[in-house]
């Protein structure tokens, strides 16, 4: 407008221009100006790439003033409620991919939590005995137990007496064929004495191991009804396995090496996860008290993380000839272990 009114003093009166021209200039000048100052191909990516982040109130309809002004806009800004953090979240409850199954006093609580410092790793704290004691429940049930994970992480769980019910197997192959399956295994007698040391600290009258473990010891006739003993006969447990899943999806830990070695250990298990080896030696110190390694204390933590007081617990003294009755029992089981999985534990 200031144009017009400028030109409508330098044109003599009676060439002044009507109103309706006068306004129709000033219109025209300010567009042409517009589109200097703002080029159309500025003007199309903004719209390209959408409205700027924290200012979307501002495609609201309303009194230009009350769009632009910036006093009115930071009220707004402050004002506008932000989402509760119980509705935040991350990630979806998934089905397990692997599944640490056995065996009871092996070192399965060890594997887990050692492999669940893995950032690709979201496992189960407690065990769930889905397939075990509560498959009636059903999938969904299990799936809700399950903890939040995103698509590229791995769901675990670990439940140690899987191994040895005879229907596991064939159910976990019903929920997927490709669940890649962990066992850890330890000498089947040093294995039996660890779990009925932990049994003892709960049944204080219970009989004695040898009374347990043979029925006649003279005669070194033993008693392969009694769990502690029965879980130790690896070979014929996995020859149900082996009926629904091939042996290159099962990897076997070595509960010996996972106290000596513990970073060899889980450099295997990450290989088989198909995952990125995170977890090294630096992750672990030995701790000469229980006789087990423990983890290095976080950074986001303010002392060290051993396992429970459970674990590494001192055994109950077992008569010599008893333990030398029991691996002669185990001896010809143990080399059909070691021919089936490829490998000699060395269980002597």
């Amino acid at each position: 407008m200031a144009w017009a009114l400028l030109f409508a003093r330098l044109v003599p009166f009676s060439h002044r221009l009507t109103r309706t021209s006068l306004c129709f200039f000033s219109i025209f000048f300010t567009y042409v100006c517009y589109c200097v100052l703002f080029p159309a191909e500025s003007l199309t990516q903004k719209a390209a790439d959408g409205p700027t982040p924290g200012c979307a109130h501002l495609q609201t309809k309303g009194p230009r003033s009350a769009q632009t002004h910036p006093a009115r806009l930071h009220t707004a800004r402050n004002h506008t409620p932000s989402p509760p953090l119980s509705s935040m979240k991350f990630g979806n409850k998934k089905l397990p991919r692997a599944i640490i199954v056995g065996v009871k006093k092996g070192g399965t609580r060890a594997v887990l939590e050692f492999i669940r410092i893995h950032p690709d790793v979201r496992a189960a704290g407690t065990e769930t005995h889905f397939f075990d004691r509560n498959y009636d429940r059903g999938l969904e049930w299990y799936r809700g137990l399950m903890p939040r994970t995103l698509d590229s992480q791995i769901t675990m769980e670990k439940t140690p007496s899987y191994f040895v019910t005879k229907e596991t197997p064939q159910r976990i192959s019903t929920m997927s064929r490709d669940t890649r399956l962990i066992v850890v295994v330890r000498d089947p007698v040093t294995r039996a004495i660890s779990d009925y040391t932990q049994t003892l600290t709960k049944t204080p009258d219970l009989p004695s191991f040898q009374d347990l473990a043979f029925r006649n010891q003279t005669l070194g006739i033993v008693d392969t009804s009694w769990n502690a003993i029965r879980i130790g006969l690896y070979a014929l447990h996995l020859d149900n396995w082996l009926r629904f899943f091939p042996l290159a999806q099962i990897h076997f830990v070595s509960g010996e090496r996972l106290i000596t070695d513990p970073a060899g250990e889980l450099a295997r298990v990450q290989d088989f996860l198909g995952l990125k080896r995170i977890v090294t030696d630096k992750h672990f110190y030995f701790n000469r008290t229980k006789g087990f390694p423990c983890l290095k204390k976080p950074e986001s933590s303010g002392s060290p993380r051993c396992l429970g007081k459970s674990k590494g617990r001192t055994h109950v003294q077992i008569d010599r000839d008893a333990i030398e009755q029991l691996r002669d029992f185990y001896r010809p089981y143990n080399v059909r272990f070691y021919e089936m999985v490829g490998h000699d534990f060395k269980w002597e």
